[in-house]
């Protein structure tokens, strides 16, 4: 009776107020003011990845009102009830205010923290991305509303994963993360912890769930284990990528057996056995973690085929097939064998070889194994296996894109535009391929606009409209220099020039910067070396259109929105230009008449330099300062260096 009472005071108070205040909700749940701070209810069979996202919560509400709200056991209004009910349901939520309680409830636990972060989304409004945007809410004196009403759908696709892979920028960006053991240029340090922390926090405020956590991830060294850890304590699903099957990569297998005194080539054609016991101890030691989707198939070391590696493999693509289909019968055997689940779920991937190998039907899948295709990138267009395949019942598929890629590109600049990528998932919508989504996210931060746009295609893609989410983001970052925001992204997404032989984007920021390093080598070495001047000067044409766009928004903004529209879009524009003037100065180099004349280009290449230095200083303010520092798949060090040394070669 007591709180009845309590409701009804709080309703008069409410009147009240509305009638002598302006603006004041007459009725409704008032969460936060100057006089009033919420406690936050979270029950004690709520898991630890709830608590986390609960604590969130409680973290947003205090960057917002400065208040920070109480972690309590029992609701003293004005609260927010946390609650997880398991019906069942896949990822499901509801929230609702109900007087003066707020109730976040879940079907589940990632749908509990769904709802939690959907709250803090569209009610207090936090990007998801405001971390790497650089985007922190707004203050606010007061939190209001008149009614909360969240609900959710079912998802579009089951598992909606990142990849972090070729993330030479992150690994770099902030020391602590741990060594790692691994015969490769790259990669000899694992991302920080307090760096991982975003990224996870990021996709789940996003309602992505599964996540490969860094390219080559060998559970046996305890830094890179530690990034399982995290993973699975904020609730995400986590799963291995197609290089490392059964989480054993070339570079893990051979740590192994190193570590063990014995030397085994890496070679499942010749020594089946020793794969088998590595792929049994690291079996074990994965299915320790909660909530793994396990990835299966056969590939040589450093993401090449198996044959590349080992000459004594089978020399046809029958045979290869048959190899590698009996590999992942005998992982499959291992996985149930291990996995107390009834039915796991588990995939495996077709990229390159894979996919070349389904299409002629030489490989077999284990029963209960998603087929998983993939994008030809660079390029966004579906493999002709995507299309060729026959279905089979009660089977399921999946698709893998890439938003980055190295070495072709996407790497430091981005380039698959939204409404490119929901072109590509429609066609996998189309076909029921829904069952599984892997994005590759390279280094995370230059991909922030795509991947936001592609979270929501995946969560219910029936709703996206490209045009309209695109009007709502530069509207919500930009304000009243939107509209010039569109035509600068719109401008740079259009200047990709396409290659006449394969209709796919011929200089990409890697493809473009390899043009370059070719041509370089060959003037040191004396060499004939050319290149598509005219493609060059196409993109270059259509990118500096796209740029004086950029500069028209930028000078209507100011604040946080001017800051990440300078990182987010004219750094990138600047950094592909510079790429772009330095490989046509090199290739005007190799048809200079006199050294005079040679002189002049390579000024013009040290230009070039100058104005990928430019780009990369917008993006390295602040916190970001060290952002480059671990630049070693683009290696603007590298081309540097090669310009200097042809300015003294010839300078003599």
């Amino acid at each position: 009776m007591a709180n009845v009472r309590s409701r009804i005071a709080t309703v008069l108070v409410q009147w009240l107020l509305a009638a002598w205040l302006p603006g004041w909700p007459a009725a409704g749940l008032e969460l936060a003011s100057e006089r009033k701070t919420p406690t936050v209810v979270v029950g004690g069979g709520e898991s630890e990845a709830v608590r986390l996202a609960a604590a969130d919560l409680i973290k947003d509400i205090h960057k917002i009102t400065g208040r920070a709200p109480r972690l309590s056991a029992a609701c003293s209004a004005p609260c927010v009830i946390i609650e997880t009910r398991r019906d069942g349901r896949w990822e499901q939520f509801r929230v609702q205010s109900e007087g003066d309680e707020l109730r976040i409830t879940g079907s589940d636990d990632l749908g509990t923290i769904y709802g939690v972060y959907a709250f803090a989304e569209q009610y207090l409004r936090v990007d998801p991305f405001y971390f790497w945007a650089g985007r922190e809410p707004a203050r606010r004196k007061r939190l209001a509303w008149d009614s909360v009403a969240i609900e959710s759908k079912p998802p579009t696709f089951r598992y909606r994963g990142w990849f972090i892979n070729d993330e030479d920028l992150l690994t770099e960006w902030k020391e602590g993360g741990g060594k790692r053991f691994i015969d490769y240029p790259f990669y000899h340090q694992v991302t920080a912890a307090e760096v991982h922390e975003r990224i996870f926090e990021a996709m789940l405020r996003l309602r992505y769930n599964l996540v490969i956590p860094a390219s080559f991830t060998d559970i046996e060294n305890p830094p890179e284990e530690r990034m399982v850890q995290q993973a699975t304590r904020r609730g995400l699903w986590i799963t291995m990528h197609h290089v490392e099957p059964m989480g054993v990569s070339g570079f893990a297998f051979a740590n192994f057996y190193k570590a063990r005194g014995r030397q085994v080539p890496f070679s499942f054609f010749r020594f089946p056995q020793a794969f088998e016991e590595i792929w049994k101890h690291y079996a074990n030691r994965w299915a320790r973690y909660p909530n793994v989707v396990w990835q299966l198939g056969l590939r040589g070391i450093a993401d090449r085929p198996v044959w590349v590696s080992d000459p004594e493999a089978p020399k046809t693509d029958e045979a290869r097939g048959k190899l590698i289909s009996s590999a992942m019968e005998k992982q499959w055997s291992i996985v149930r064998a291990v996995d107390p689940r009834p039915n796991p779920p588990a995939t495996t991937t077709l990229w390159m070889e894979g996919a070349a190998l389904n299409r002629q039907g030489f490989l077999k899948f284990p029963e209960g194994v998603g087929i998983i295709f993939s994008d030809n990138s660079p390029g966004w267009i579906w493999q002709s296996d995507f299309y060729e395949t026959p279905r089979q019942p009660g089977r399921n598929y999946g698709v893998y894109y890439h938003h980055g890629l190295w070495g072709s590109g996407p790497h430091l600049v981005q380039a698959a535009a939204p409404w490119k990528t929901r072109a590509m998932l429609s066609a996998a919508v189309e076909r029921g391929y829904t069952w599984y989504a892997m994005l590759n996210v390279a280094n995370v931060r230059e991909f922030v606009l795509g991947l936001d746009a592609s979270a929501r295609m995946l969560t219910d893609f029936a709703s996206f409209d490209s045009d309209r989410w695109f009007r709502r983001w530069r509207q919500e970052r930009f304000g009243a220099a939107a509209e010039e925001a569109r035509r600068a992204y719109e401008s740079f997404f259009a200047s990709y020039v396409l290659d006449p032989k394969t209709g796919t984007p011929a200089l990409l920021d890697g493809l473009a910067l390899h043009q370059g390093e070719r041509i370089a080598q060959a003037l040191l070495k004396g060499q004939p070396a050319s290149a598509p001047l005219d493609l060059i000067r196409r993109q270059l044409e259509a990118l500096n259109l796209s740029i004086r766009l950029a500069e028209m928004a930028r000078v209507k903004m100011s604040g946080a929105g001017r800051e990440f529209f300078e990182t987010n879009l004219l750094a990138q524009q600047r950094i592909l230009r510079g790429i772009l003037r330095w490989t046509e100065a090199l290739a005007l180099c190799t048809a200079a008449k006199d050294r005079a004349e040679v002189a002049r280009h390579l000024q013009a290449a040290r230009e070039g330099i100058a104005e990928i230095r430019a780009g990369q200083a917008l993006c390295t303010r602040g916190l970001w300062k060290d952002w480059y520092r671990g630049d070693r798949k683009m290696n603007i060090n590298r081309a540097e260096q090669m310009t200097a040394q042809l300015a003294e070669q010839y300078a003599k």
